[in-house]
């Protein structure tokens, strides 16, 4: 659970720290750039670091799913964002793509120690 407050702590403070240099309507299209992202980082890491607790052998098979769960997730929070709450196109794009490819490294980065954690025979915290 560790890893999903820092993720959140770190998305928040940077989601923050915009607003000092943009108006409100770019920080609203940033604010919602950074929630879907952070989200389906927060969900994932969850379960994943349940599953391996419990059956790591589960893993790989829930990775896949979330995959595809995550596929029609982000289809449908575009368009959402895009064409109901009409924000900025542009800001929108640059944040959630920006905060997608941030938080999904930080994700792989866990997702490795988590790995070698349990290779090691490290109990995992």
């Amino acid at each position: 659970m560790k890893p999903v407050v820092k993720m959140v702590e770190a998305s928040l403070a940077s989601c923050l720290l915009a607003t000092f240099f943009f108006d409100r309507e770019v920080n609203i299209a940033i604010l919602f750039g950074m929630l879907g992202p952070l989200a389906a980082v927060a969900v994932t890491w969850v379960l994943a670091e349940r599953t391996a607790r419990r059956n790591p052998r589960d893993l790989t098979g829930l990775m896949i799913a979330g995959f595809g769960g995550k596929l029609v997730f982000f289809g449908m929070y575009v368009t959402v964002m895009l064409r109901l709450l009409l924000l900025r196109p542009v800001p929108f794009v640059i944040s959630f793509t920006s905060y997608l490819i941030a938080l999904y490294l930080i994700e792989a980065l866990y997702l490795r120690r988590l790995f070698l954690g349990r290779d090691a025979g490290i109990p995992i915290k």
